[in-house]
């Protein structure tokens, strides 16, 4: 089902989530946006450029309110690593319609509606989230989802 290829993006995906300005380390993303095999974009959650992230911050808005994950996207001061993705190819000019973006987590509502909107064909992702409706707007959308399984082992032809 996966290939070498996507196994080298899902590898970018997580290298990417290690720039991620999140207080949590668990809730660091990363996203890269490929298409014909080429990187187009890629995103991490962080602070708009200009605003001071919650590491310099030093507290995690979200779980100083509470605020399950999953629900209350707008209180946060992170833009998501997909939203970042997509943001910087409309930035750069870059079209990426019929584009695959692999992430290391499931996207959530609002990010789903980007990837729809953005001509996104294909999502893989490697965690989940708990976000059952996003999936639901990919699908009814048209966006092949799936979730990242290691594949096993190298194949006869790639030794």
């Amino acid at each position: 089902m996966f290939d070498k290829w996507d196994k080298r993006f899902i590898e970018m995906a997580r290298l990417i989530s290690s720039w991620a300005s999140c207080y949590q380390p668990e809730r660091k993303i990363g996203a890269v946006i490929v298409r014909d095999k080429r990187i187009m974009t890629t995103g991490y959650n962080g602070a708009p450029a200009g605003i001071r992230t919650c590491v310099e911050r030093g507290e995690c808005l979200r779980k100083k309110l509470g605020i399950a994950s999953g629900t209350r996207h707008e209180l946060c001061y992170a833009v998501h690593a997909e939203q970042n993705a997509i943001i910087q190819a409309a930035k750069l000019g870059i079209t990426i319609e019929g584009a695959t973006l692999y992430c290391t987590h499931q996207p959530c509502i609002l990010c789903a509606k980007m990837i729809v909107n953005a001509g996104i064909r294909r999502v893989v992702y490697e965690k989940g989230y708990p976000d059952p409706f996003s999936l639901e707007i990919l699908s009814e959308g048209g966006v092949v989802v799936q979730r990242y399984e290691e594949p096993d082992g190298p194949k006869e032809d790639e030794r």
